[in-house]
């Protein structure tokens, strides 16, 4: 696949566990679903870190640009962590979703950097 649908698919992922993230907590969800948040979090910070360094795939190689990519997505999930305390009125901000967030961008380094990047 080509870089500008890698950055397209970065750039929607982005977007969508943004206002995921943000979007008021109701009834819509069915109760027979029972997912741990933290599961939620761990998926979706993998597959936000996973689309990001395939967008750069070539200068991921680097070990410097795979870090910009970790340190940058962590800050978004400290940005977005922070906005659910100031701007949702039910949701507030954890630290353990933060943890979550950062497990899910350090397997997808790990998944990228041992197996993916050869591949691709």
């Amino acid at each position: 696949m080509e870089r500008k649908y890698y950055f397209f698919i970065s750039i929607f992922l982005t977007l969508i566990i943004g206002w995921g993230s943000l979007a008021p907590i109701g009834d819509s969800m069915p109760s027979t679903i029972s997912i741990s948040d933290k599961a939620i979090h761990i998926l979706a910070y993998f597959l936000l870190t996973l689309s990001w360094l395939f967008s750069y795939k070539k200068e991921s190689k680097k070990l410097k640009v795979s870090i910009i990519i970790l340190v940058i997505v962590f800050i978004y999930g400290i940005i977005i962590e922070v906005l659910q305390g100031t701007v949702t009125k039910n949701r507030q901000p954890e630290a353990y979703d933060l943890l979550a967030n950062l497990t899910g961008i350090i397997l997808a380094i790990t998944v990228f950097k041992q197996g993916l990047q050869k591949n691709f």
